[in-house]
C-alpha cells in the first residue's frame, strides 16, 4: 500500500485515547498526556535542528527517517539553531543537542513547550557526560536514547518501562539492552495516529515565528538545564527512571520535562 493511501486510512479511522503520566506496556495508548503539535493538515512535517557533534548526526538522521515513516508526520533534519550546551528552543521547531552536561544521572532529556495543549517548540538533549563512558558508548544506546527522546517531542509516551523484561522491539521501551530497541514499531506509528489522526487544529504551531511569542519571557529566558528549574514531578514510572516534570507559568503557559535517568546511576542533586 503506498503511504498515501495509508495516511488516508489514518485520517479515516484514526480515534483518540489518552493516558496521563507515564504510559506502561498497552500496546496503541502510550501518550505523553494529551500533549501535540497544533497543525492544519496531515500529514505535517517537523523540523529537527541538528546541534550535533559527528559522533551523533547519523543517529539522528536514521530517527528522522523512521519517523517519517509515520503515516501522519513528517520530519526533516535542518541545520541547529542553538548553542549544543545551551540548546535554546527555536518556535515551531524541535532542537536536538549532545553535550557533556555533567553528572546529572540523566542520559537523555525531552522538553516541551506548551500552550494549553499544544506544544510550541521542543528541544532534545542527550548527556555525553554518560555517552562517553564504556557502558553507554555504543550505538545501540546512542539509537535508542535518540529516537525516543526526539519522539517525545512528537507526544509519545513509552510502551514499557521495566528495563530487566523482554524487548518489545520499539526505542519506546525502557530495557537494560537496546539491541532491539532502537527504532519504532508499529504500535508507535498506530499511537501517531490516535495522537494526530483524528481532528485538525484551526491554527498551527508549526514552524511559526508567533508560536512562542505569547509566552511569558521568564518561559523563554530560563535555563532549563538546571534540574531546579524543572518545577515539581508530576509522573514517575515504578522503578524511578522515568521521571516527567513540570514548570507551570501560569496562563496554560508550561515547560514539561521528561528524564529518562541512567539505570544503575545517581541522579544528580537539586542544582544540576
Amino acid at each position: 500500500m503506498s503511504k498515501s493511501k495509508m495516511r488516508g486510512l489514518a485520517m479515516l479511522f484514526g480515534g483518540v485515547v489518552v493516558c496521563g503520566g507515564l504510559a506502561t506496556a498497552v500496546f496503541g495508548t502510550h501518550s505523553w498526556g494529551t500533549y501535540h503539535w497544533a497543525r492544519k493538515a496531515n500529514p505535517f512535517t517537523l523540523k529537527l535542528g541538528d546541534n550535533l557533534s559527528s559522533t551523533w548526526k547519523g543517529h539522528l538522521a536514521l530517527a528522522s527517517s523512521d519517523w517519517t515513516a509515520s503515516s501522519v508526520l513528517d520530519t526533516v533534519v535542518v541545520a541547529g539553531a542553538t548553542s549544543s550546551r545551551k540548546c535554546s528552543p527555536v518556535s515551531g521547531r524541535i532542537e536536538v543537542c549532545n553535550s557533556t552536561y555533567g553528572g546529572t544521572g540523566w542520559l537523555g532529556i525531552a522538553q516541551i513547550w506548551i500552550s494549553g495543549s499544544h506544544i510550541t517548540q521542543a528541544v532534545a538533549k542527550m548527556n555525553d557526560t554518560y555517552f562517553n563512558t564504556a557502558r553507554y558508548n555504543t550505538p545501540a544506546w546512542r539509537q535508542m536514547v535518540m529516537c525516543q527522546e526526539v519522539a517525545h517531542n512528537f507526544g509519545l509516551g513509552h510502551q514499557d518501562e521495566n528495563f530487566s523484561n523482554p524487548n518489545l522491539g520499539t526505542c519506546m521501551d525502557y530495557t537494560n539492552d537496546p539491541s532491539t530497541n532502537q527504532r519504532p514499531n508499529q504500535h508507535d506509528y498506530d499511537q501517531l495516529v490516535t495522537i494526530y489522526g483524528s481532528h485538525l487544529d484551526p491554527t498551527t504551531t508549526i514552524s511559526s515565528s508567533t508560536a512562542s511569542a505569547a509566552h511569558p519571557p521568564a518561559m523563554q529566558n530560563m535555563d532549563f538545564n538546571s534540574k531546579a528549574t524543572w518545577g515539581k514531578v508530576v509522573a514517575q514510572s515504578k522503578n524511578g527512571l522515568g521521571e516527567v516534570y513540570e514548570q507551570d507559568f501560569g496562563g496554560g503557559h508550561r515547560v514539561i520535562t521528561h528524564v529518562f535517568w541512567a539505570p544503575g546511576e545517581q541522579r544528580g542533586n537539586p542544582n544540576d
